[in-house]
């Protein structure tokens, strides 16, 4: 039902985050949170964190203080993701949502608020949710798969210091298909990123892998995209 003309143009914000959990066969997959509406309109159903932009918020503020609020999570990613504003994506109002996108380490998300308006999902396999909040997922994933080749994104996911082993099981699950070790340990050592730290994982019973970090000032001295593309979300 359109709008009426005079009706006011209302500003939300909403964030999509993702983070790495098990799934039933015990595989790191991607997962998100969602929250269950409690008022009209699409009352009951899931929907993104998020809520009204006051007229004295920033938004990014905005964006944490919600997030917060609904899931307990403060994370240390969290970027603008874009600017949803089809005409009839809230059946009450012109609603214009900028999202903005966190990744969380599994840890983090552990400590999430639990309770029955909140729930994680895998974020491939998302329910029927409120408005165009599916497409706002959608858009996500792609935006993150096609960023994952920067070790500053892959590095939200871990610690400050990894294994070769443990990054790629970061591109593994945001990617969805098994990558070659020794093929992704040149690409991951060409980037020009990776630094040894000196030290080693503790606790293996062979011999104990190297451990790294990242160096995000350092000049990337190769290109590993190509390996790594997806295509973007019909829309």
């Amino acid at each position: 039902m359109p709008h009426q003309l005079d009706a006011p143009t209302r500003l939300a914000v909403s964030t999509v985050i993702f983070a790495l959990r098990p799934d039933a066969a015990g595989r790191p997959v991607l997962w998100t949170p969602l929250v269950r509406r409690t008022r009209e309109p699409q009352l009951g159903l899931w929907a993104l964190p998020g809520g009204w932009l006051p007229v004295n918020e920033e938004l990014e503020v905005a964006a944490a203080r919600t997030l917060r609020a609904t899931t307990g999570l403060a994370p240390k990613y969290l970027e603008q993701l874009y600017t949803f504003g089809g005409v009839d994506r809230s059946p009450d109002a012109r609603v214009i949502s900028v999202v903005y996108w966190a990744l969380v380490q599994s840890d983090e998300a552990a400590r999430a608020v639990a309770g029955p308006n909140v729930r994680w999902v895998p974020a491939d396999t998302l329910p029927g949710l409120a408005f165009d909040h599916n497409d706002i997922v959608e858009y996500a994933l792609w935006r993150l798969r096609t960023k994952v080749e920067y070790t500053e994104i892959a590095h939200a996911f871990l610690g400050e210091e990894f294994t070769l082993a443990e990054l790629r099981e970061i591109y593994e699950a945001v990617l969805q298909r098994s990558l070659d070790p020794a093929n992704f340990r040149r690409t991951m050592i060409a980037s020009g990123r990776l630094r040894e730290t000196g030290g080693f994982q503790a606790g293996t019973a062979h011999r104990p892998p190297k451990l790294y970090r990242y160096d995000p000032t350092a000049p990337r001295t190769a290109d590993p995209r190509e390996p790594f593309q997806i295509e973007r979300p019909a829309s």
